[in-house]
């Protein structure tokens, strides 16, 4: 489903029923993608699954994934999520030594490289490495747990953020994470982001389908 200038809808696995992974997985085989959230509850005090999960999802997943690393060294270990098969494969800025040569080394296993950063971080040092990036995410909540609630405060950095790509010419996604729904997509849209993460927005409806098709057509409404 990913459409040139379409906007993104990546479903959360965290709202998944982990016990029924592969049928929830087939029930998002709309999306562009399957956002897989790996936690080591030292980054963020949360703990979720590591490569072996992510590895199963691969293999059972109809859309690629969208790996967001909220680990601790992800130097050492972000390629391994690449080298698993991971179409994209995001880590923290807060949590890497050497993002630009991060970047560099997931691109060369194969993966789209992207990093994130917290609502508090600044995102200006990204902008003269913003061509060493396929993906920047701007988390809309404190990354750890789903359900939070949308933090508009995040939006004037995400619009620095997409004035600044435009303005270098720089072929990167925006994405957004938190609290995404069909209330807030189009505040997110209007900022800039082109590549949404929703989590109960799309497995918390009864139709799956409708669901990311409506924030599909919500975003784009509000595109620009």
């Amino acid at each position: 489903m990913d459409l040139p200038g379409a906007p993104r809808i990546n479903p959360s696995i965290l709202s998944a029923d982990f016990a029924n992974m592969q049928a929830d997985l087939a029930r998002i085989a709309s999306a562009d993608f399957v956002h897989v959230d790996v936690m080591d509850n030292h980054f963020v005090p949360n703990l979720t699954f590591g490569p072996q999960m992510v590895e199963r999802v691969q293999a059972t997943s109809p859309v690629p994934l969208d790996v967001h690393l909220m680990i601790d060294d992800p130097d050492r270990w972000a390629p391994g999520y690449a080298e698993l098969g991971a179409a994209s494969v995001t880590f923290h800025l807060e949590a890497a030594a050497e993002p630009v040569a991060l970047a560099r080394r997931l691109r060369g296993i194969g993966a789209r490289a992207g990093v994130a950063v917290k609502p508090a971080t600044d995102v200006d040092r990204l902008f003269e490495h913003l061509h060493e990036f396929d993906q920047i995410l701007v988390m809309t909540v404190e990354p750890g747990f789903g359900g939070q609630s949308f933090r508009a405060d995040t939006m004037p950095k995400l619009r620095r953020l997409a004035e600044e790509t435009r303005r270098r010419g720089a072929d990167v996604w925006l994405q957004v994470d938190g609290g995404i729904s069909a209330d807030t997509i189009g505040e997110a849209a209007a900022a800039g982001a082109d590549t949404f993460v929703a989590g109960s927005a799309v497995y918390g409806a009864a139709d799956v389908d409708a669901a990311i098709a409506g924030l599909r057509a919500a975003a784009a409404a509000h595109a620009h």
